[in-house]
């Protein structure tokens, strides 16, 4: 039996009466705890209704993934059968742990945890070596599931499914790991979609990456160490700009010097020559570079930008409908016209943020609406439309 849905009439009129489980006849996609709320609601929903009911019929889409666990993280999930995000990490021992921890409702919020234990194994800090040992930036998991080090041949393709990946990376399907990859593997995507994807030739040995309003991934970061793979032979600097960033961390710059290490003891992750020269000692330079800015990305842009000018900008799940700052981000990216790459969770999501930014423009989407073949392979639970949610689900761009 499906999960109950919120009621989509919720604050009109009288109080819910119970549980929403009446339908909209047309779309499916909203419920409602009475006919009176859905009568109430119709003014506001039937705008939408014919358009939700399209995306309806792409179900079947959004859950196609090449995992073993796809019915388990998807069907399962949304459908409350046998699955929760819980359960589904929980079996394979990384529930509550390291990057995983923000990956299910009960793990920590950013607001109350102090982020700085999540730095990568090891990173170099601008002003001092300073190596931090923590299995909180592992991966909890066996060399053989994940990307613990360089990848055995250089890619001549571009990547456009987790299968390329998956098959390119030599990890078996059966693997957790994409559930934190689609961060940078959203980034590489968004490379291509953009025009920067000839391999190097758009931007030589340096690519600079704007990335807007980081919230969990600030417990993730030593994944952001894979763009040393996707990007062979370039420093890559991404600059994470976002309210959500704690004050203590804000202008903090972490060198990417490994891959995030797997759990064996005995692996080639844990050899110090990967992040040490041998002839001299000294940490080699980091490929990956992130830097951290607290703020709106309106208010920041002019100190960012006399040391970083952007190749790109991204946001992952922007919700730019939900939120009325993003006005004056957007008048910036119009102003400044760098490739500006959004997603969000469902297509429903990136239509309303579409309209606001034709709004603010003046002009139509550059990148139209797609699907995202890098979407983390997990479902949202609890989402307030029957449609399938799943983290930088669609692409869309300015």
């Amino acid at each position: 039996m499906q999960k109950t849905m919120e009621c989509a009439g919720k604050g009109l009129g009288s109080r819910c009466i119970g549980p929403a489980r009446r339908r909209c006849g047309r779309c499916g996609a909203v419920a409602y705890c009475s006919a009176s709320h859905q009568l109430l609601h119709w003014s506001d929903h039937k705008d939408e209704c014919k358009r939700l009911e399209e995306q309806m019929k792409h179900v079947d889409v959004l859950n196609d993934f090449p995992f073993t666990f796809t019915e388990e993280s998807t069907v399962q999930v949304v459908c409350g059968k046998q699955e929760s995000r819980c359960s589904f990490l929980s079996k394979r021992g990384i529930h509550r742990v390291g990057m995983w921890m923000y990956e299910c409702c009960c793990g920590l919020s950013i607001a109350s945890f102090d982020c700085t234990r999540f730095l990568l194994i090891f990173c170099f800090h601008v002003f001092c070596s300073f190596e931090v040992k923590s299995t909180d930036a592992c991966w909890n998991l066996p060399s053989i599931l994940c990307p613990c080090s360089e990848p055995s041949f250089q890619t001549t393709k571009h990547l456009c499914s987790w299968k390329d990946y998956f098959d390119w990376r030599s990890i078996p399907l059966h693997s957790p790991v994409a559930l934190l990859l689609h961060w940078p593997l959203t980034i590489y995507y968004a490379t291509q979609v953009t025009g920067l994807r000839s391999f190097n030739s758009e931007f030589g040995d340096k690519l600079c990456i704007h990335y807007l309003g980081p919230e969990k991934e600030l417990l993730q970061l030593s994944v952001f160490g894979e763009l040393r793979a996707l990007f062979p032979g370039v420093q890559v600097t991404v600059e994470l700009i976002g309210p959500e960033i704690p004050q203590h961390r804000n202008g903090e710059i972490i060198n990417l010097c490994s891959y995030a290490h797997c759990a064996d003891a005995d692996c080639i992750c844990k050899s110090s020559s990967e992040n040490f020269s041998s002839t001299t000692g000294m940490i080699k330079s980091s490929v990956v570079t992130l830097q951290l800015h607290k703020g709106f990305y309106h208010d920041c842009y002019g100190d960012i930008v006399k040391d970083s000018v952007p190749h790109l900008i991204i946001a992952p799940n922007a919700g730019i409908a939900a939120y009325s700052s993003w006005r004056l981000t957007i008048e910036l990216i119009r102003e400044i016209n760098i490739p500006a790459v959004f997603s969000d969770y469902c297509e429903e999501a990136c239509h309303l943020a579409a309209s606001c930014i034709s709004t603010i423009t003046g002009c139509p989407l550059k990148l139209p609406i797609q699907l995202n073949p890098f979407r983390q392979p997990m479902v949202v639970e609890d989402s307030a439309l029957s449609l399938p949610c799943y983290s930088n689900c669609f692409l869309f761009g300015v």
